[in-house]
């Protein structure tokens, strides 16, 4: 049952507007990461939630979807209905880089949990931290580490096994966003 939630918990850059998320579910997300593994115990991570509004509008203008691709995503009216933003808190401990292991664990728990609940996300870490504050009105202490976009994916993510170590994602004429993986033989080192 883990590896079809692993399976279901994509990258989505396209969502269904008209199903939102309530903020007791957005609770439950952040619980869910909250009692997750922490480096040192220290637990620096604090997270914002951003479920409608202006704020929504600002942070969904402040993300960048796959940008490679050169195509807009979100595309209009499928924009995803909430974000929790992942901050470090330097009023608990300094920011070093070893916490960004924490902020990885912690979203694809976060992840892990909307995928569970028939929800979906994409992890954005190309937002301008400063802006992030400023849309949000953070406290200095609070650093913006990574959004997560979340909602009801209305797209088609298909793994496959890359060719010749090629991993870049791309999508085909029917709009289907494909997602090579690394062979299994291919990770292991022996």
């Amino acid at each position: 049952m883990l590896r079809d939630t692993i399976l279901k918990a994509r990258s989505y850059r396209s969502f269904d507007s008209s199903v939102k998320i309530d903020e007791a579910t957005l609770i439950e997300f952040i619980d869910d990461a909250r009692i997750s593994s922490a480096t040192m115990n220290i637990q620096p991570l604090k997270y914002r939630i951003v479920n409608g509004g202006e704020e929504l509008s600002a942070i969904l203008s402040l993300s960048r979807f796959a940008s490679s691709l050169g195509i807009k995503l979100p595309p209009e009216g499928h924009e995803p209905t909430a974000f929790i933003v992942i901050c470090h808190d330097d009023g608990v401990t300094p920011f070093k880089p070893i916490f960004l292991k924490d902020v990885g664990i912690c979203a694809e728990v976060i992840m892990l949990s909307a995928a569970e609940k028939g929800f979906g996300g994409c992890m954005i870490g190309s937002a301008n931290p400063d802006a992030v504050s400023e849309a949000l009105s953070l406290p200095e202490n609070l650093t913006p580490q990574l959004l997560i976009a979340l909602g009801k994916p209305d797209e088609t993510v298909v793994l496959e096994d890359s060719a010749d170590g090629e991993v870049k994602y791309y999508r085909d004429e029917n709009n289907v966003h494909h997602v090579p993986k690394r062979r299994l033989e291919d990770v292991i080192v022996k």
